[in-house]
């Protein structure tokens, strides 16, 4: 499958509006105030792994980065802009304690 038109990306991007595209790909940078949480976060998205996908996610201390594209297209799938909508639910879900 090809990668979405202009106009199709647009439209997705209207679901993920805080991504960026860099290099082909998209990218986020999220802010944790305790390391437990952001890596409670990434927890809770390799729990979407079920569905056969693999973001880049670099994690320090107070921050988690995301980084997504489909290698086999060399740019960005439909998939990724879901992906991107539902990463930001789960960080926007996150918990004011860690778990």
């Amino acid at each position: 499958m090809p990668p979405p038109t202009q106009e199709e990306a647009a439209g997705y991007r209207v679901q993920a509006p805080d991504w960026r595209l860099l290099d082909g790909a998209k990218r986020a940078g999220l802010s944790f105030s305790e390391f437990p949480r952001g890596l409670a976060f990434v927890e809770r998205a390799a729990a979407l792994e079920s569905q056969v996908y693999y973001p880049e996610i670099t994690l320090g201390w107070g921050y988690a980065t995301i980084s997504m594209h489909t290698k086999k297209i060399k740019g960005l799938h439909e998939n990724d802009y879901v992906m991107a909508a539902k990463l930001d639910r789960i960080a926007a879900a996150r918990p004011t304690s860690p778990d």
